[in-house]
């Protein structure tokens, strides 16, 4: 089942010509990324913080069918897939609000789990599994 996060475009995500620019869309679903952590009980400061662990992005790419503006209410849709025991992928689909026939985009990332000292992989740590299970279409995991 996904995770579902409701946003409005504001003015500072578009571009001069009044759309959303490209780059701002990765950044909005970032933030539904960080939402979904958070609804799943994961303390934010703590996550992002951590010297343990980390997880970057290590790979993006969006698609654009429609163009998006400002005033906007959309809802992003974010389906998380596991990889390996050290990567998973997100997928996102953003709607129009009251519209789910066609996405106006879509975006892909993919992440990997590293110790940020020595820049090895990782395995997951147990709250991103509860995570996976959580968002992830899969019940496999």
């Amino acid at each position: 089942m996904p995770f579902i996060y409701s946003r409005t475009i504001r003015f500072q995500d578009t571009d001069a010509a009044g759309v959303v620019y490209f780059a701002n869309v990765l950044a909005m679903c970032h933030e539904a990324y960080e939402a979904s952590l958070a609804a799943s009980g994961i303390n934010l400061k703590e996550f992002f913080s951590n010297s343990a662990i980390a997880i970057p992005i290590t790979h993006a790419e969006v698609d654009f069918f429609r163009p998006m503006f400002c005033g906007d209410q959309e809802l992003i849709h974010l389906t998380p897939t596991l990889i390996s025991e050290q990567e998973f992928r997100i997928d996102y689909q953003i709607f129009a609000e009251g519209s789910s026939d066609r996405p106006l985009s879509q975006a892909h990332t993919r992440h990997v789990c590293i110790n940020p000292t020595i820049r090895k992989r990782e395995n997951l740590p147990e709250m991103m599994w509860q995570w996976l299970k959580q968002w992830s279409d899969s019940e496999t995991i």
